[in-house]
Parts: structure tokens; sequence; C-alpha cells
């Protein structure tokens, strides 16, 4: 660990001997000047031979010691990187699993991978550069003021009008165009993600950029920044290059007085080309320290986004046990909760028990808080009030392993990652047996996917064009949740991608993964809620109604209404597909 400390500031002693160096071939090379102007008989290579070794020395020595520097702050920057990259994916594996919910993946990406990046950048080149910008400017400063300090007075006029010039650019106001700069560029970043991923969709659909309202919306945002800014500076600027750029105009007048005032105009010549030399290079070092200031910006921006990350909070698990469990009755007991930021609670003092082997029913209209209950079980969030009870035990004593042994969930939005399937579907238990595999997969009604793959189960997805429809994803995924076989399981909108055929084999599946096991379930579709051995109707938060299908069909309520317009929206699919049908025969 001593090690690893110590790098950063070697790096700076080296780069600072680099800087030091950097700067004596200027004094050699004004001394080897003098002697060839000055010399009254002449001058002769034994004269400027020590001068010119000490030019070469000093070179080759800078360059080993910059070497020296960059090697350094090379390696801790790729350790810091890899640090920072390791300590971000622990924090999202300790994240809420709400969090993911709301999160822009892109943004996500950005932080573990990008923020680690500029971090690493910074380090490593930025860093070394941090003595060279100051011992270096203040070496031939020094310079400048000891061989003529009224030439190098003069010299330094530029360098203080393109000082005023950005003094008058880092105002309030320049610094909040800087950060409306980076903020929308970092939004069409994460925006252009998201478009990347619906590249196939826009394609199919012959669509363009435009579609993508958010990300073209950025496109536009990040163009009004970035013409806002440049109409703002571009006077500044231009001030500012012409000044730096004019050391000679300043120089020359100031020379041509010394010259002919001066009993040796010699002298003179030579401090003016010593002079021409060294000022714009002083002015080169100081525009690179300019550049080092905003490069550690956006290294401070990098680091920001990243405590963001690490600031939100994690869900308590200081109570955490390991629960004997005899029966995994699921109780919600007095439950509300409401999101960050919202003003109403999406779900609001609600009660209800599903016993173990019962399946219980959620429906009603969308945003009524049916996923939010679901996702509570797991707990994606922490309640706001009441308590989740599994077997009789609060769901917040539970250590985080043994929540997630208990609790198997597929929701609508399936994730597969680009592995084989088997991988794919092991997730549910590493140490699976074959016989357990297969029977998962027979199971979830899998196995006519698996052969019609080019490599069977270890097909990886994502190559050679081989990728599942939504059913298909969503069969795999039931056979995870299978091969998983936790007592209680979540299934939200399980066969709301799915066509008819794959409906029937999900619904097979689904049958056989609630076998036995206490299962909350959600569903749009209300044909495969019927057998259920109860229906909770969720409206605004609250439990409207509950009871079985016959008995809420009798009570005439939300239910029974909701029952007759998906029947109806049933009939008028059937009756228009049966009128193209005609329209084709005609």
């Amino acid at each position: 660990m001593e090690g690893k400390k110590i790098l950063i500031p070697l790096a700076l002693v080296f780069s600072a001997l680099a800087a030091l160096l950097s700067t004596a071939p200027f004094v050699f090379i004004w001394l080897i000047v003098r002697e060839v102007l000055l010399s009254p008989h002449g001058f002769s290579l034994q004269q400027i031979s020590p001068y010119a070794w000490g030019v070469g020395l000093c070179a080759v020595s800078g360059v080993v010691f910059y070497f020296l520097a960059l090697s350094s702050s090379h390696l801790a920057a790729f350790r810091v990187e890899v640090g920072l990259q390791k300590a971000s994916m622990e924090k999202l594996l300790s994240m809420p699993l709400g969090f993911f919910d709301s999160a822009d993946s892109g943004k996500i990406r950005k932080v573990v991978n990008d923020s680690a990046a500029t971090t690493h950048n910074f380090l490593a080149h930025q860093l070394p550069d941090l003595a060279g910008s100051v011992l270096t400017p203040l070496a031939l400063l020094v310079m400048i003021l000891a061989i003529n300090w009224k030439m190098g007075l003069v010299s330094l006029i530029p360098v203080v009008l393109g000082g005023i010039g950005f003094a008058t650019m880092m105002t309030k106001q320049g610094k909040k165009f800087m950060q409306w700069y980076f903020d929308a560029l970092e939004e069409m970043s994460n925006e252009a993600v998201e478009y990347v991923r619906g590249v196939p969709v826009v394609k199919t659909f012959g669509q363009t950029v435009f579609s993508f309202t958010r990300f073209y919306q950025s496109i536009i945002k990040y163009r009004d920044y970035v013409l806002q800014y440049t109409l703002l500076w571009r006077w500044k600027m231009s001030f500012i290059t012409v000044a730096l750029q004019f050391t000679a105009f300043f120089l020359l007048p100031i020379t041509l007085l010394f010259f002919f005032d001066n009993a040796n105009p010699a002298l003179v010549l030579t401090d003016f080309i010593f002079y021409l030399i060294i000022a714009p290079n002083f002015i080169a070092i100081l525009m690179r320290s300019a550049y080092f200031r905003q490069n550690s910006y956006i290294a401070e921006q990098a680091l920001d986004r990243i405590d963001t990350l690490f600031d939100y909070p994690q869900l308590d698990y200081s109570k955490a046990a390991q629960h004997e469990i005899s029966s995994y009755t699921l109780e919600f007991r007095n439950v509300s909760f409401q999101y960050e930021g919202a003003e109403t609670n999406a779900v609001d003092d609600v009660s209800f028990t599903v016993e173990q082997g019962q399946t219980v029913a959620l429906v009603g209209p969308s945003g009524g808080g049916k996923t939010t209950l679901a996702r509570l079980a797991a707990r994606f969030w922490d309640v706001k009030a009441g308590q989740i009870l599994i077997g009789g035990i609060d769901v917040t004593t539970f250590s985080r392993k043994q929540l997630m042994e208990t609790v198997s969930f597929v929701f609508q939005n399936t994730r597969l990652f680009s592995t084989s399937i088997r991988e794919n579907i092991v997730l549910g238990k590493e140490n699976a047996s074959p016989k357990e595999l297969d029977r998962a997969v027979q199971l979830s009604q899998s196995q006519e996917i698996i052969d019609h793959l080019p490599d069977g189960i270890d097909t990886v997805l994502g190559t050679e064009g081989t990728y599942l429809s939504g059913g298909e994803q969503q069969r795999i995924s039931l056979a995870r949740a299978l091969l998983k076989n936790a007592p209680v399981v979540l299934l939200d909108e399980a066969t709301a991608f799915a066509d008819p055929e794959n409906e029937q084999q999900i619904m097979r599946a689904l049958q056989e993964l609630g076998r036995g096991k206490t299962t909350l379930m959600i569903a749009h579709r209300l044909t495969s809620v019927q057998q259920a051995d109860k229906i909770l109707v969720v409206d605004e938060g609250k439990i409207a109604e509950q009871g079985t299908h016959n008995a809420l069909m009798a009570k005439q309520g939300i239910y029974a209404r909701m029952y007759a317009e998906y029947q109806e929206s049933i009939t008028w699919k059937l009756q228009a597909g049966s009128n193209k049908e005609e329209e084709g025969a005609a």
C-alpha cells in the first residue's frame, strides 16, 4: 500500500526536476549567443562547447526525468482507475434494486467507465505537468527579469494583456456557461447511448434521429450552449490570441531605442534574440498551465459524479440476521410508500396476505401501484410506513443474501446477458447439476427455443445474428427462476410482450413456477388471473376490491368493468382480423 501512495509524490518530484532542467538550456543558449556576438576576436568551438554540452545534458536529463514522472503517474493512474471502477461496481451491487428503475443506464455507464477514465487521464497525463506548470513559469520569470529587466518587463506586456482577457472570461457568467456546457455534453452522451441501443428499432420502422425526441433535444440543447459559449467569448479569445502572438511588436521599439543609445549594440541584440526565444516559450507554458486548470475542472466534475453515486443512500442492513422460516406467507401490513420527489403516496395503507401455496393477482389501471407493491415485496425500496413480512418476519431484518434466495421475480422487461443461454439460466443457481438445469429448461418450455439455436444451450446471444424475441427471452428468464426454486415468486406482466404462441408456453411455465409457492402476480391480460386464489384490484395506491374472479364479477365494480372492456378489446381484434382476411379474399 505504501508503494502505491508514494507513486504520485514521486511523479511530482520527477516532474519538478524535469521542469527545472527544461529551463536551463535557455540560459546556455543565451551564453552561446553572447560568445558568438560579443567575442572581440571571434568565437571558437572550444569556447562554446561547454555551453553546448550543457544544453544537451539538460535536455536529455529533462526527458529522462519526465519519462520517470510519466511512468510513475501512469502506474498510479491505472491503480486509481481500477480502484474506482471496482468501488463503483461494489457500490452498484449494494444499491437498492429500485435505484436501477429510475437511473439512466447511459449515466451509470458514464460514471463507472468515463469518470474513472477521465480521472485516469488527469493523473497520468496532467498531474506530471502540475509541478512544471508552477516551477517552469517561475524559473523563466526569474530569467526574464534577471538578464535585462527593462526588456523583460516589456516582453511581459502580452502576458499581462492575456491575463486580463482570461480574467474577464472567468467571471460568474463564464463559469455558469462552462457548467451548462458540460451538463449539456453529458446529457447528450447519455441519450446517445440509449439511441444506439434503439438503432435496430429505428431501422426496422424507417425512423430517424428526430423520432428519438430526447436525443434530438439534447443535441439542440448542446448546440445552443456551444453557440452562446462561442458568442460570449469570441472577441475576448481573439484579443487574447492576438496579444500573445505579438511579443516582437512590443520588443522591437524598446530594442531600437536601446540599440542606438548603448555603447555596446551587440549586447542589446543578444538580449533581443534571447527574449524573442524565451517570451513565446514562457507564454506557451502559461497557456499549458491554463489548460491544466481546465482539465482539472473536468476531473473534478468526474469525481463529483462518482461522489454522487457513492452518496446515494443504501438500504439499512444493520438489523439483518439469518432466519429459520417455517412458512413462506407474504404479508403486507398497513404499508405506505412514496417515491422520492413525489407529493402523494404511490401506495397508501395497503394490507393483504398471500398464504404459502396461494396465487394472488394484482390488477388495476396503469399507474395504480401494482408494480410498486410487487417490488416492495422484494425490498426494491424500504416502506415509508407499515411492514412487509415473509413467514411473519419483517423483510428489513433479512440479510441481502437470504432475501434474494427467498424471492424470485420475473418482470416484463427481461434482461438477458450477452453470454450463452446456459450461463444466463444458471445465474439462478450457479452450482446447479445438469439434471436440475435440464428440468428447468423443460418446465419453462424453453427446449424448443434451444433446439433451434446453432450451438444449443451453449449458443452465445448476440453472436452470428442470434437474438431471441421478447416471449422467448421471457421463457429463458422463467427457466432461471425455476432453477432458483425460491419459495416466494413475484411476477410482473410476465406475458405482456408475448405473442399468442409464446403466451401459452409462458402460462404453462408460470403454472410450474408457482406450484406450491407463494405467488404474487401482476397482469393486464385478465384471462391469465381467473384461476388465481384471490384478485386484488389496485387503484390510486389502495386496494379498491378483492376476491375471486367470480365474486368480483358478481360485484359489478371496477374489476367487472375492466373485464368487460378487456373482452370487448379481444372481440374488436378478432373482428379486425376477420375483415382483413375477407378483403384479401375479395
